[in-house]
C-alpha cells in the first residue's frame, strides 16, 4: 500500500514538473512557429511587402484593434501583416520577438517601445539593415526607429486629470492604478495627470499602484488601496483593464461612494459606464494608430518624408456619450 502511496505521488509530481515546463517552453514554441510562418509566406510572394506587427500583449483588446486598423490599411496598400506578441506582458519576450523577426528580414517592423538599450540598439540594427521600424502605443525616441504614431500620452494624463477634477464634485483623494511601472507610455500618462492634479487645491493623489495590465490584479490593488486608505473617493487607471478591476475592487472592500474613471473602450468599460460604477473614460484610437502606421509606411516606401512624431488625439466617454452613440443609427 505504501509502495502504491509512493507511486502515485510520483506521479503526481512529474506531471505537475511536465506541466510547468509546457507552460515555460509553450511561449517559445509559439515564437518559433509564428517566425516560421512568417519566412514561408515571405518566400512564398516575394512581390508582397511584409510587416511585422509586435504586440504588447497578443490578446489585449487595444492590441487587437492595432492589428485590426493595420491589416485594414495593408489590404488597401497591398501589403501583409505579421501578428506576433507575448500571452502576457513580458519586455524581455518582446525583445526575442524582434530579435528572431530581424533574422529573417520582413520589409518595416511596427513595435511598442521599451524605454530600452537593447531594445534600442535591436531596432538600429533592424533599421541599418533596410528594415524600417515604427513604435506605437510608447515611443523609443533615442533609437533609429522612422517615426511614432500613438497617443500623445503625456496630454492624455492631462485630459484624465481634467476630467478627474470636472466630474470629482470636490471627491479630491485618488488612489490611482498604472498599467505597468516599466511602460514609458504608462509613465507618461501619469506625470501630465499629477501636472494637472498638484496645481488644484483641494486634490491629492494618496498612492500609486500596478495591475501589470491585469484586470484581476487591478481589481486586489483597489481593495488594498481602499483599505489603507479610507479617505480615498476617487480611483483612476491608466490602462484598458484598469476601470473593470477597480470596480470589483471597490466592491471587494464594500464602497459604494467611490468615482471611477478609466483609460480606452473596452466592452467591459462601457458596460461600467452604463451601469454607474464608471463615470467615464479617455479613450485612444487604436485601430485607427494601426492605419496611419502602415500609411506612414507606404510613405516611406514610395520616399515621401515621414514625420518623426505623429499624434492620434484621444476622446472621452462618458454615460452621455455612450446613450448617443447606441442611438445613433
Amino acid at each position: 500500500m505504501l509502495d502504491n502511496k509512493r507511486k502515485v505521488g510520483l506521479v503526481g509530481i512529474l506531471l505537475v514538473f511536465f506541466y510547468f515546463l509546457y507552460q515555460f517552453m509553450s511561449p517559445a514554441l509559439k515564437i518559433n512557429g509564428l517566425v516560421q510562418d512568417m519566412s514561408h509566406s515571405s518566400a512564398a510572394s516575394p512581390s508582397v511587402r511584409h510587416v511585422v506587427l509586435i504586440a504588447q500583449e497578443l490578446d489585449n483588446p487595444f492590441w487587437r484593434q492595432v492589428e485590426q486598423g493595420a491589416r485594414e490599411a495593408a489590404e488597401k496598400q497591398g501589403m501583409a501583416i505579421e501578428y506576433m506578441g507575448p500571452n502576457r506582458i513580458n519586455p524581455s519576450e518582446q525583445k526575442r520577438l524582434l530579435e528572431k523577426s530581424i533574422a529573417v528580414k520582413p520589409d518595416a517592423l511596427i513595435v511598442q517601445g521599451l524605454k530600452d538599450q537593447r531594445y534600442a540598439e535591436l531596432i538600429n540594427a533592424a533599421v541599418d539593415q533596410g528594415i524600417p521600424v515604427i513604435t506605437v502605443d510608447a515611443d523609443e525616441p533615442d533609437s533609429k526607429r522612422i517615426a511614432y504614431v500613438g497617443t500623445d500620452n503625456v496630454e492624455a494624463g492631462k485630459r484624465m486629470g481634467e476630467l478627474v477634477v470636472n466630474n470629482a464634485a470636490g471627491k479630491g483623494r485618488i488612489g490611482v492604478i498604472i498599467g505597468s511601472e516599466l511602460a514609458d507610455n504608462q509613465r507618461l500618462r501619469l506625470e501630465g495627470f499629477c501636472s494637472i492634479i498638484s496645481n488644484m487645491q483641494g486634490y491629492e493623489i494618496a498612492a500609486v499602484r500596478s495591475s501589470n495590465i491585469s484586470r484581476m490584479l487591478a481589481a486586489k490593488e483597489t481593495e488594498a488601496l481602499l483599505r489603507q486608505y479610507a479617505d480615498i473617493e476617487t480611483m483612476v487607471g491608466f490602462s484598458a483593464l484598469d476601470a473593470a478591476g477597480i470596480v470589483e475592487g471597490i466592491q471587494a472592500a464594500r464602497r459604494e461612494d467611490i468615482r471611477v474613471f478609466g483609460f480606452d473602450d473596452i466592452e467591459a468599460t462601457r458596460q461600467g459606464i452604463a451601469n454607474g460604477s464608471i463615470t467615464a473614460s479617455v479613450v485612444q484610437q487604436p485601430r485607427e494608430i494601426g492605419r496611419q502606421s502602415m500609411e506612414r509606411l507606404a510613405a516611406y516606401f514610395n520616399g515621401d518624408k515621414v514625420p518623426a512624431q505623429q499624434f492620434i488625439g484621444t476622446s472621452m466617454l462618458d454615460r452621455d456619450q455612450l446613450a448617443s452613440k447606441v442611438s445613433s443609427p
